[in-house]
């Protein structure tokens, strides 16, 4: 990941309508469903699957798409690396919160269990 203007700015006018497809693809390619896909998306935005369809159907950019989500209190736990970076120390909020989705539909596509995926913290 490149750590310019450029790019947090190229990331903030993706639109999701243009990624979600790829998501879908990359997880029912290893197994998952559409269904585990949206369970995801929404626990870490808390869009349910009507919020997000309009999301879709409005071609929202990643900015105005994350400026609307209600990111999950666990949201800071996921970690690890997207794209060669460290989640936990990418600077950039917008950048941070699109990988945060990006790494989460990388463990739904590798088959992790789904209470892991969705940090749930039971002690």
């Amino acid at each position: 990941m490149n750590n310019t203007n450029t790019h947090h700015e190229r990331i903030a006018k993706m639109t999701f309508a243009s990624v979600y497809p790829l998501y879908v693809t990359k997880v029912e390619k290893k197994g998952r469903t559409k269904e585990e896909l949206l369970q995801v998306i929404e626990w870490l935005t808390g869009f349910d699957k009507k919020q997000l369809q309009d999301k879709i159907d409005k071609k929202v950019t990643f900015e105005k798409f994350f400026q609307h989500a209600t990111l999950n209190t666990n949201a800071n736990l996921i970690t690890g690396v997207i794209c060669g970076y460290r989640i936990e120390e990418i600077e950039n909020p917008l950048t941070q919160k699109v990988r945060y989705l990006d790494k989460l539909v990388d463990e739904l596509a590798k088959g992790r269990k789904m209470e892991k995926i969705l940090r749930s913290v039971a002690k």
